[in-house]
């Protein structure tokens, strides 16, 4: 899901912080089991640029990001396990059985480091983007919410979470997928209007079910045209049969795969870590 969060150019900078679809008991708290499955649409595009299936159980998400070929399901090209309760995240690809491990504190670190740089930056959209206040371009409405800024407007659709306990647990893994995108893939948008957002729709006990960013050409700094991307999601307040068994499955990947730095997961040309290994 971490395609449709940050919403903004390249793709990964997308797919987080949306969910929901059916109104519920915000006031409600208990533990949290829902699932999300979103998509990321560029306009003028028939077929999503990315799938995903979030899978919330025990206080942890598992975060199951699909290639989306067109005309096709597509497979699983990445997991993502958030887990809080270890101040962790975990990346693996399941194709080259390896994976990494990123402590939240560096997320924060990244977090403070990021909105230093962007708040000093020459371009206006980007000095906007890296808050903190963001009061003057906010309009909300029932279950609508816009955020303009120059040359940008993110327009995001909620309802209400099943649980008060859900909507900020969604929250706080909305907020790890996009620090976690702006590590793994620099570039784009800074990622605090989108954070601002998630804070007041969590707040008024909410979850997003539609995401879309416009950003005027002119925004250089990200390279190329602008596209508007949308991000929607369908939310179900319980996993779904199959759902454990893809939980399990993720579960042995992590058991299995090889953990390499951060920067040998990026760089995915890297050798297979076992192929290179000395015997003792």
């Amino acid at each position: 899901m971490r395609a449709c969060l940050a919403l903004s150019v390249p793709l990964l900078a997308a797919a987080s912080v949306c969910v929901a679809n059916g109104p519920g008991d915000a006031s409600a708290t208990g533990p949290t089991e829902m699932r999300i499955a979103s998509e990321l649409v560029v306009a003028g595009h028939d077929e999503p640029l990315a799938r995903s299936l979030t899978l919330f159980q025990d206080g942890v998400a598992w975060d199951f990001l699909e290639s989306a070929p067109v005309g096709s399901a597509g497979t699983v090209a990445e997991i993502v396990l958030h887990d809080p309760a270890r101040e962790r995240v975990v990346v693996i690809d399941p194709v080259r059985h390896v994976k990494t491990q990123v402590d939240l504190i560096r997320l924060e670190r990244l977090s403070v480091s990021l909105a230093k740089w962007a708040r000093s930056h020459d371009d206006r959209l980007v000095r906007w983007a890296g808050g903190p206040d963001f009061s003057s371009g906010l309009n909300e409405g029932v279950g609508r919410m816009e955020l303009s800024g120059p040359r940008a407007k993110y327009v995001v659709v909620h309802e209400p979470a099943p649980t008060s306990e859900a909507a900020e647990q969604y929250r706080r893994f909305a907020d790890a997928a996009i620090l976690l995108k702006a590590l793994l893939q620099p570039g784009g948008l800074p990622p605090y209007p989108r954070l601002a957002i998630n804070e007041r729709i969590a707040a008024a006990g909410g979850i997003p079910v539609e995401v879309a960013l416009e950003i005027d050409p002119r925004l250089a700094v990200l390279g190329g045209p602008a596209e508007r991307l949308r991000c929607t999601h369908r939310l179900h307040p319980r996993l779904l049969d199959g759902d454990i068994d893809r939980i399990e499955e993720a579960k042995g990947h992590v058991a299995v795969a090889d953990e390499v730095p951060l920067a040998a997961y990026v760089h995915r040309e890297a050798p297979d870590p076992r192929s290179t290994a000395t015997t003792p």
